[in-house]
Order: C-alpha cells, then structure tokens, then sequence
C-alpha cells in the first residue's frame, strides 16, 4: 500500500496568509515559506505584524471562510483516494484549515495549532513536532508504507526527500533550480500521472 502525503497551501488550496495580506491591503504578509525558509522567523515576522495592526484570528478566520480549495483540488483528490491512502502534512494550523478541509471531504490532517489570548488574538503558535513533515513520512516508512511526497515549498523538501519518491506541484523558479532530483508537475493531471508513474517504481 502506498500513502501519498499532500502539502495543503500551494498544493490543494491557496496560500491562506497571502489571501489575508491581499485582502487587507499589508504586503508584508505575503511572504510564505517559498520566500523565507526559516519558518520559525518567518512565523515571528507574521505575529509581530498581526499585532502591530491588532488583527485577531477571526479576522483571518473570515478570510479562510471565503476560500475553497484550488480549482480541481477536490476532484483530484477524491479521484485519488480511490487508489491510494493521502495524508496532508501542512505547517498551517488547525484553526485556519478546518473549513477548507470540510470542502475536501475530511481528509486526515497534520499540522500545528495556534495560541491566542482572552480577546482572541494570536499571541504564539504551538508545533506539534519539530520537523514534523519529514518525522511523518518517516514514520510511515517504517510501517512498511510505500510513500510519494507532494509539495511546492522550501518547507517540504525535507519529506520529499524522506520519502520513496517526490513531486513538486507548481514551484517557484528558485525552488525547482535549487531541487532538480524532484520532478515537477504543472497542473493535477500531470501530478496524477507523477504519482501514478513512481508508484510502479516503490
């Protein structure tokens, strides 16, 4: 049996913090992980400007509400649980993705949670685990679990390359060049067949 492990933002939905920054006009919170590879610096920059604006997780919330999955994202998926197990591995939290995984039928999610005080605002945020991509693929290999690995950031190629094989779905330039052992796949048609294709090899 192989199990797919799917990145959520970039992958089967937007990127939730740049729909946020493009809605409330700060550009400073555009920057995601294809930007800033230090996540836990790129996360302290996002909190720092949250609080400077006085923006609390229901005004983020309220953005994510309005969101669906990228287009084809739902049909993509669905299709291909039908043949394999999928997982998503996301560094996002819990308290932003849960409507947008009700929009792709539940799958099984791993990311993080948030932390927030009295009045609602983010004030920390709390990991599950460290490195918990990579730990994750990891985890199922030793299960005797065939794993291919979906992503399109500087914060999955830790599971891509803990995983039997590896695709990035629609990279920045930067990314691929950096990457070159992955393949790259442009739409979901061609990321089915990236998939399809190294299932035969696991």
């Amino acid at each position: 049996m192989i199990v797919v492990c799917l990145d959520l933002e970039g992958v089967l939905a937007p990127e939730i913090w740049v729909e946020f920054a493009r809605q409330v006009g700060i550009d400073e919170l555009k920057l995601t992980t294809r930007d800033e590879p230090d996540y836990d610096k790129l996360m302290r920059h996002r909190l720092h400007v949250l609080e400077r604006n006085g923006f609390r997780l229901s005004d983020i919330q309220r953005v994510v509400d309005g969101l669906g999955p990228l287009p084809g994202a739902r049909e993509f998926l669905s299709a291909l649980r039908t043949q394999y197990q999928a997982v998503i591995l996301s560094d996002t939290y819990y308290e932003f993705a849960l409507p947008i995984m009700r929009q792709l039928d539940w799958p099984t999610l791993f990311c993080h949670h948030l932390e927030m005080d009295a009045a609602g605002h983010i004030v920390g945020y709390r990991l599950r685990m460290k490195d918990q991509k990579r730990a994750a693929v990891a985890a199922l290999r030793d299960l005797n679990f065939g794993t291919i690995a979906v992503g399109d950031s500087y914060n999955d190629t830790a599971m891509l390359q803990e995983a039997h094989a590896g695709v990035f779905f629609c990279p920045p330039a930067n990314i691929k060049e950096e990457f070159p052992q992955f393949q790259v796949a442009s739409n979901y048609t061609e990321l089915r067949r990236a998939i399809d294709q190294s299932a035969r090899r696991i």
